[in-house]
């Protein structure tokens, strides 16, 4: 994909990329306007270029957040027919903004009573499936193209920063981190992955429960997140991260979501024990969604996340495995292990998240 200056061919190609920021001497954040047009517009263009998708093709998919309005988007510029699947979770503005791109979305009600709303979606979306002659899932949980598609960010960050010792950034499908740290480590194996990550995500060993935080964790192990990339992981409560989203913007004149204000907690407290490395921390997406509850103290305090002004300095618990992880925030080395071989993890059922017709 052709990272393109000057003029753009189409506000995905225009806004698709991140703008690199000094946050700190040795951290700069990749800054992104929406992190999902990367591999939204990659996997649609490179289906289309397979020959994927016919006349007649209805793109369909599972989301509840920024993905479907980067799909929304693309498919809008592409004149495709789009099924978005999602819950009430939904915030009342994304809902709008994606049926006026021209997207319909149909809403689960209830969640199922193995794997939550995430499974209950997964059931639609493989009967509309089964309805229509001809669809296209773009599968983010599992589409090979959306790590692929962070390979524009690798020669981005490469030639802008030459080295990158650590990168630190939220996970959810697992594909910006995974495709960003295996592409730099092709140049540099030495490279360092922070997953940041909710409580009660079962991606890094958790058992599955109700999650505060939106737009990171999940409910099931998503294909595209490779446990081996990461060298680390950490858990985060909600007021934590709710201060370092304001934070970000009152330092730095960034407005961004809770899953920035997430990763940057955890970028800006490893950046400051390791003084010697250059890092970079993903900041997926904007926060004009969260102007009523992030950026709002009475929101805040109704909801007991607003820290106290006298609160002690940010720091992690160190635990030796996930089970030992409680609703503060805490870390872990995971040591580029796979799933299966982190003792006090979850055990997998069988199968991972991925988008599947009925038999």
């Amino acid at each position: 994909m052709p990272v393109m200056t000057g003029t753009y061919h189409s506000i995905t190609d225009a806004q698709m990329m991140p703008r690199l920021i000094r946050l700190g001497p040795n951290l700069y954040g990749a800054v992104f306007t929406l992190m999902k047009l990367l591999p939204a517009t990659y996997i649609l263009r490179q289906a289309d270029e397979r020959g994927e998708l016919g006349p007649d093709t209805v793109i369909v998919e599972t989301t509840s957040g920024t993905f479907g309005l980067a799909l929304a988007m693309q498919a809008a510029l592409m004149r495709r027919r789009l099924i978005l699947v999602s819950d009430p979770a939904i915030d009342a503005n994304l809902y709008r903004r994606l049926t006026g791109l021209g997207a319909r979305v149909e809403i689960c009600p209830e969640p199922a009573a193995v794997g939550g709303f995430q499974e209950a979606r997964l059931r639609r979306l493989a009967e509309i499936r089964a309805e229509l002659p001809d669809t296209f899932c773009p599968e983010q949980y599992s589409n090979p193209d959306n790590p692929r598609s962070y390979g524009v960010v690798v020669e981005q960050l490469s030639h802008t920063l030459g080295t990158v010792d650590c990168v630190v950034g939220p996970v959810g499908s697992g594909g910006s981190m995974c495709g960003t740290v295996r592409g730099l480590r092709e140049h540099t194996p030495h490279t360092r992955a922070i997953g940041v990550d909710s409580h009660h995500s079962v991606l890094f060993g958790q058992p599955d429960g109700p999650r505060g935080l939106r737009g990171m964790g999940n409910s099931l192990w998503p294909s595209n997140l490779d446990h081996s990339v990461f060298d680390e992981v950490h858990w985060c409560s909600p007021a934590e991260v709710y201060a370092h989203t304001r934070a970000l913007h009152a330092r730095h004149a960034l407005f961004q979501g809770p899953t920035s204000g997430a990763a940057y907690l955890v970028a800006l407290w490893y950046a400051e024990r390791h003084p010697d490395e250059q890092c970079v921390v993903m900041l997926p997406d904007e926060g004009y969604r969260y102007q009523a509850t992030v950026y709002d103290d009475a929101w805040l305090a109704e909801n007991g996340h607003l820290l106290a002004r006298d609160a002690p300095p940010a720091e992690p618990v160190t635990v030796e495995g996930p089970a030992q992880a409680d609703e503060c925030w805490t870390r872990m080395s995971w040591g580029r292990r796979s799933y299966d071989e982190v003792e006090g993890a979850v055990p997998r059922r069988s199968g991972t998240l991925t988008t599947r017709t009925p038999s």
